[in-house]
This record gives C-alpha cells, sequence and structure tokens, in this order.
C-alpha cells in the first residue's frame, strides 16, 4: 500500500509517524511545500523574543529524521498541485528545480493546514508588515528587529528608504493568543508596543471579566490598547516607517506590524479535487 501524506508540520507528521507504527511495509511519501517538517509554531512568538535563542529549537523532526527513523520517504519546498482522483495520482512541483512529476497512490491524506488572513487593505504588502504563521515568517521578523544596525546613513534594504534606527515601535493587529504571545516578546525586546482590536476585549473566548484582567496586566507592563478599533489600511512614511490607520480615523506610528487576525483553511486542493467542504469553510471530514 501507497499512502501519500499532504503536509508534514502538525496533522501530517503525526500521521506520517502513527501509520508507520501501524504498518511496517507501508510506501509512505509526506510532502511538504515549506523548508520545514514538524516545527514548533507555537514558539515562534518567543523565537522572536529571544526566549527560544536557536531556531533549530524549534524543530521537534527533520526531514532527515523522517527518513531515517520511520523510513517516510519525506519531500520538503514540494508542493502537490494537482489531484486526480478517479486515476489515484498527484502532481508534486519541487520548488528548488520547477519540475513537475506525478505519484500514484492508494491512499490520500489531505493535512494542509490553514493560511493566515491577510485582508485585501490598502497598505497590506508595504514592507514591515509580517504575519506569524512558519520558521521563515519568524526569521524574517527577527532580521526586521535587527535591522539598522549596520549602516545608519545607507538605505535600507527592505525599505528603499533612509535607516537611523533599530525598530522601536511596534503595532500588532489581533488581541486572540498569537496576537497576545507577540505583544509579550515585542515588549521583551524593548519595543513600544500598541494592540489594536476590533473587539471590545481581548481574548475572545474568556468571559470579559478575565479579559479585563489581562488588559490591566497588559497595559501596566506599557502596552497601549485599542480595543473597538478595526485596522483600515497602512501607509509609509518618507522614512520607512508605517502608519496603521483605524476605522475611527486614528493613525499608530509602527517600525513594524504584526499581523494576528486568525488564519483560513487550505482548501484550495480540495476543492479542486472535489472533495466536500463543511459549512466553516474546512474540509469535511
Amino acid at each position: 500500500m501507497k499512502v501519500i501524506i499532504v503536509g508534514g508540520v502538525a496533522g501530517g507528521a503525526s500521521c506520517a509517524a502513527r501509520l508507520r507504527r501501524l504498518d511496517e511495509k507501508a510506501e509512505i511519501l509526506m510532502v511538504e511545500r515549506g523548508p520545514y517538517v514538524s516545527y514548533a509554531n507555537c514558539g515562534l512568538p518567543y523565537h522572536v523574543g529571544g526566549s527560544i535563542e536557536k531556531e533549530s529549537s524549534l524543530l521537534v523532526a527533520t526531514e532527515q529524521t523522517f527518513r531515517a527513523q520511520f523510513a517516510v520517504d519525506c519531500r520538503t519546498s514540494c508542493e502537490v498541485v494537482g489531484i486526480s482522483p478517479k486515476k489515484k495520482t498527484v502532481e508534486l512541483k519541487n520548488h528548488a528545480t520547477g519540475e513537475v512529476t506525478a505519484e500514484k497512490y492508494d491512499k490520500l491524506v489531505l493535512s494542509p493546514g490553514a493560511a493566515p488572513i491577510r485582508p485585501p487593505l490598502p497598505g497590506i504588502d508595504l514592507p514591515g508588515i509580517f504575519s506569524v504563521r512558519t520558521v521563515p515568517d519568524a526569521r524574517s521578523i527577527r532580521e526586521w528587529l535587527d535591522r539598522g544596525t549596520e549602516d545608519r546613513s545607507g538605505m535600507n534594504s527592505y525599505t528603499g528608504c533612509q535607516t537611523v534606527t533599530k525598530p522601536e515601535r511596534a503595532v500588532v493587529v489581533g488581541g486572540g493568543f498569537i496576537g497576545l504571545e507577540m505583544v509579550e516578546n515585542l515588549v521583551h525586546r524593548g519595543l513600544e508596543v500598541t494592540l489594536v482590536e476590533k473587539l471590545d476585549q481581548v481574548m475572545p473566548p474568556l468571559d470579559p471579566e478575565m479579559a479585563r484582567l489581562v488588559e490591566r496586566y497588559m497595559v501596566k507592563h506599557g502596552v497601549r490598547l485599542e480595543l473597538n478599533d478595526g485596522v483600515a489600511g497602512f501607509k509609509q512614511s518618507p522614512d520607512g516607517s508605517l502608519e496603521v490607520l483605524t476605522g475611527s480615523g486614528k493613525s499608530h506610528p509602527a517600525d513594524i506590524v504584526i499581523l494576528a487576525i486568525g488564519v483560513r483553511p487550505e482548501t484550495a486542493l480540495a476543492k479542486m479535487a472535489g472533495i466536500e467542504i463543511g459549512q466553516r469553510g474546512g474540509i469535511r471530514v
């Protein structure tokens, strides 16, 4: 039996390891479009903040681990770009070479995960606006926070504008778990942090009374809270810094912006294959 698993970060990696324990002879191919498998994405904010110093500490297992310990054909930087349920084949694209090949399967497991929400707001693609979902995301944020130290008189390679100081002001958009963890770690790095949340409290799953305790703790540690106010767009100043514009008409200056407003299920492959999508937008299981 040959099993192809699409996605190798959390569900896909767990599935591959469990399947090998259940069947020593099955041929298992795990495909991950990113450069890493089985990493602790819950630790990404703490890597940004420096509590987790080494990027390698985020990696639970590597491509080589799956090959050596589980006899899993693990392919990173490789993406499934097509599925033919009738033929029981998938098309794989190697991002390193651009080559597209076909693989047959007996069973296909979809574990594509989710993508961070980036709403089509004005200026959303300006330099300095980040999501936090993958190891490369965290690396990019750390590099941005460390910028401005080598050449304080030259042009910044990210923005094309003059760079004179390191980032000092951050705006985090979204007051959920990831948003608050990013606030904590940006404060830990010494930045002035503003949190913009569309709802009237942080941590929406909490009762309001509990959320107030969290909010008071944040304010005590110097965080500026902007509740009941959503982001309307972004602008870039001549010096390369950003302005976060809100629905109420306010403007918050920032040297870095973190978007933490949730994720959407990755369902493009499932739709392509004619697989049913549930009412909430995920793959029906």
